[in-house]
């Protein structure tokens, strides 16, 4: 459906998209993750046609796209804030799209019902747009970009404004109306758990490149750089030197699975991975702070020798700020990371 080639933006000296290739397949939801600054709204500009590429192509369905204006695209567009027609009612928002592609009123008026039965909104054609809630808005421009059936729907930062259990509940009426469709999408936001419940596949972009590119819980479980690990919140990463089914690190000897890359790398030790016993059993630390998580509790931790280390324990078995506790490490929740290069590198081993 949506291929970049060696797709280039720059401004100025900066290169906002460096050498993207990308790939969407049909009925696919792709989402486009990063921090800000990161290109990921650049991408969709460029191929929506809003953004104007200094090399590389844009195809859609195998057709290079250079010239084609927005309106020829046959893409659909949803912002962040929704950008509706406030003199317009739902339904005159709704029909925008269809009437600019010159489609009848009675088809007009039947497209309309149908959208807002869909997006769980029947009966609201003559509701005015300042009478609506956020959550509403949303649903009414998603609406609104499906009418003319695009081949392509985009969605930049599409619940960014919406408090977070309206949009964990819209998250998942979304992949299931986009299931129901065979809509093929390409989203892109900087929350991850957003991400993670809508996309068949996360790209993870890194000044203007793309760092990552696999299924959620690929890139959940085996980041491939110490970027994409301390993006997804993994704080425990250090420089290690690897050798078989060990790593030398700050901490001591940290096992790793079978089949871990050798050598000078970066050691990603989840939390999960930090399993807490009696201080003679393992690596002393002291308890420095406890951050209650929900399911859970983040326990930071001190060594008496290495950086600070955070594991996750049980509501009810979380220790004490303060307490003395002991550390060993389970090999199934680390994960050898990217290299180490330059002087850390000759530093270790």
């Amino acid at each position: 459906m949506l291929r970049l080639e060696d797709v280039t933006v720059r401004f100025g000296a900066r290169a906002a998209l460096d050498a993207v290739d990308l790939e969407v397949a049909e009925h696919e939801i792709v989402c486009v993750l990063g921090p800000s600054g990161s290109g990921k709204s650049t991408l969709l500009r460029a191929v929506a046609g809003l953004q104007d590429a200094d090399g590389g192509r844009v195809l859609l369905s195998g057709a290079d796209q250079a010239g084609v204006p927005v309106h020829r695209r046959g893409v659909g567009l949803m912002f962040q804030d929704h950008q509706l027609f406030p003199q317009r009612d739902v339904g005159g928002n709704v029909a925008f799209g269809l009437r600019m592609h010159g489609i009848g009123r009675d088809e007009q008026a039947r497209r309309v019902d149908e959208l807002l039965e869909l997006v769980g909104l029947p009966a609201a054609q003559r509701r005015a747009v300042a009478s609506l809630s956020g959550g509403e808005q949303q649903r009414v421009a998603l609406a609104r970009a499906l009418a003319p059936e695009p081949r392509l729907l985009m969605l930049d930062e599409p619940l960014g404004q919406l408090d977070r259990g309206l949009r964990e509940r819209l998250v998942v009426e979304l992949r299931g109306l986009f299931g129901r469709l065979g809509t093929t999408v390409l989203a892109v936001t900087h929350d991850q758990g957003e991400a993670f419940a809508l996309a068949d596949r996360v790209v993870v972009m890194q000044d203007g490149r793309i760092a990552q590119v696999g299924t959620p819980l690929e890139v959940w479980q085996r980041p491939e750089s110490e970027f994409v690990a301390r993006f997804l919140g993994f704080d425990n990463v250090v420089a290690a030197m690897v050798s078989g089914t060990a790593a030398d690190t700050p901490w001591g000897k940290v096992p790793v699975p079978e089949g871990s890359p050798q050598g000078a790398r970066k050691v990603l030790v989840r939390p999960a991975a930090v399993r807490l016993v009696p201080p003679a059993d393992g690596l002393r630390c002291r308890v420095e702070a406890r951050t209650f998580r929900g399911s859970h509790v983040a326990v930071q931790l001190l060594p008496d020798d290495g950086p600070p280390l955070e594991a996750e324990s049980s509501l009810r078995e979380a220790p004490e700020e303060g307490a003395q506790v002991g550390v060993v490490f389970a090999a199934e929740d680390v994960v050898v990371l990217d290299p180490v290069s330059g002087p850390e590198a000759r530093g270790r081993g």
